[in-house]
């Protein structure tokens, strides 16, 4: 906790920032959380993709119909979320969950399942609406792990919303400490049929915001550490639901120490982003990129200014062959940091600069 208050401090120390870095700041954010929350769930659209759809409206390459509308559904609930962490004042209620989980999901829907033995089953998803059958899930240890009941479902949510008004009126906990345990408490009641996750994830970012720390990102390529440190969080309490809905912080150490890690490294990345002077270092879904050619940022930053650029131009702009630029733009496609629209010819670059 004392390396997060002094990085917090070290962040807050660059406020006042320009409209420039806020909106720089507030793009990656927006595709960076979008991505990773819905790819840790299944989502199959690329990071590049959820650019061009986030960003320009615009839909390239494969992907299922539902995948697309889901993406935008999230952005929709994260700006739901961002204005409702502004009113201060006003408590958390079940009533902002159920519309946050609406916002997701849209409308009800028919899930259909093949059981074992070819017998074909049905049941439907409602969005705004608590759980009607039992949920559960299946551990990477081949365990079943069950949730909360459908019948006490409401009062283990009425408990959680009451306990989180009281506990942040009562300053006992950090906002960081607020929001892991109150993750782990919703994720052990699991409320919906659905969208669990997703909820959980927009609620951490409610909770930081509503006490001024910057919004974080769990990265879908930690999602394995993620389910990890709460998996460990539940040997320890045990497998009664009500159990779980009630931890304390003694209890969830483990996923503690995990979520304080992701706040410090997303301090860290947003610290950074914001006082990153070099042009060749770039930004790629969180992660720092430091490019060892002068050519290569000559490259994306000529794409980024002139999107239908040639190849022959790049190469007389970088003063370097054709035969090298394709070679690195080879790299950066592979790399996802760039795309070429193949019926236009056209340049989207989804890498960032900072400066």
């Amino acid at each position: 906790m004392d390396k997060l208050d002094s990085l917090y401090k070290k962040w807050k120390s660059l406020f006042p920032i320009s409209d420039r870095k806020r909106y720089l700041l507030s793009k990656r954010f927006s595709v960076d959380y979008n991505f990773n929350s819905n790819h840790i769930e299944g989502n199959t659209l690329t990071y590049g993709q959820t650019e061009l759809l986030l960003m320009f409206g615009k839909v390239t390459g494969e992907g299922d119909l539902k995948d697309y509308v889901d993406m935008k559904a999230s952005e929709v609930g994260m700006v739901m979320m961002q204005e409702e962490a502004k009113l201060k004042e006003q408590p958390l209620t079940q009533n902002f969950i159920r519309q946050l989980h609406k916002t997701l999901l849209r409308e009800d829907y028919t899930v259909y399942r093949t059981l074992p033995g070819g017998v074909s089953t049905s049941y439907v998803i409602h969005a705004g609406q608590y759980k009607t059958r039992p949920n559960s899930v299946i551990t990477r240890y081949g365990d079943r792990f069950e949730y909360a009941s459908p019948e006490e479902t409401p009062a283990l949510m009425a408990d959680l919303v009451e306990w989180y008004n009281e506990a942040e009126k009562s300053g006992k906990y950090s906002p960081v400490e607020l929001a892991a345990l109150f993750h782990y408490r919703y994720i052990r009641i699991h409320p919906f049929e659905d969208g669990n996750g997703r909820i959980a994830r927009l609620l951490v970012n409610y909770i930081l915001a509503r006490h001024d720390w910057p919004m974080i990102v769990i990265r879908s390529r930690i999602k394995r550490e993620y389910l990890e440190a709460l998996h460990q969080s539940d040997i320890t309490i045990g497998n009664v639901p009500s159990d779980g809905a009630h931890a304390i912080m003694p209890q969830i150490r483990k996923f503690l120490r995990f979520f304080s890690s992701v706040v410090a490294e997303e301090l860290k990345y947003n610290i950074e982003f914001l006082t990153e002077t070099s042009k060749k270092v770039w930004w790629y879904d969180g992660q720092k990129i430091v490019f060892r050619s002068e050519s290569t940022p000559l490259l994306l930053i000529s794409m980024k200014e002139n999107p239908d650029i040639t190849i022959d131009q790049l190469a007389q702009m970088a003063s370097i062959s054709v035969a090298a630029v394709n070679k690195q733009l080879r790299q950066l496609t592979k790399r996802g940091y760039i795309h070429r629209n193949e019926k236009y010819g056209s340049w989207h670059v989804f890498a960032s600069q900072s400066i």
